[in-house]
């Protein structure tokens, strides 16, 4: 069992990562270049958004407060948010926005690595629960109040676009 939980707790985000991939590569050229633009815009800020809130809040890994070895050898930081799942809530997001299939599909490998990581005693479930509010929130803002915007869309709409064929 061991084991299980640590290959989800490490390697399960590889995983989640090549699936996201194949969903990238699958869908036309346009569809490409609106979840590049939307991922390379999503993804720092999100970073972003979870180093900022690691400031205000620190939550001491299960292993400090305990006074254990962990499963997984980890140094004693701050354990909020986790960046595993930060990761993987991001990548989800910026998936379910154009396709909810995929997106649940990503958000559930999400909720496996945040159980391993809690399993593997590295994490608490609120660095988790947080990882995925983070990301989750920066993607409807930006959605909301940006991407989605007709400013927005005019600015980057040469990009999206085929060229017109002479």
């Amino acid at each position: 069992m061991n084991a299980l939980i640590i290959f989800g707790a490490k390697y399960l985000i590889y995983i989640l990562l090549v699936f996201a991939a194949i969903y990238f590569f699958l869908q036309p050229r346009e569809k490409q270049k609106e979840i590049a633009i939307f991922g390379i815009i999503v993804l720092p800020v999100t970073y972003i958004a979870a180093k900022l809130s690691g400031l205000f809040y620190y939550d001491p890994r299960p292993f400090v407060i305990g006074h254990f070895t962990p499963l997984i050898p980890h140094i004693a930081d701050n354990g909020f948010p986790s960046d595993h799942a930060l990761l993987g809530s991001a990548v989800a997001t910026v998936a379910f926005y154009f396709n909810k299939k995929w997106g649940v599909f990503l958000f559930l490998l999400t909720v496996l690595i945040g159980a391993a990581r809690v399993l593997a005693e590295i994490h608490h479930a609120v660095d988790i629960l947080g990882s995925m509010v983070i990301a989750i929130a920066v993607a409807i803002i930006f959605a909301k109040f940006v991407f989605e915007q007709k400013y927005f869309k005019q600015i980057v709409g040469k990009f999206i676009t085929k060229p017109a064929r002479k």
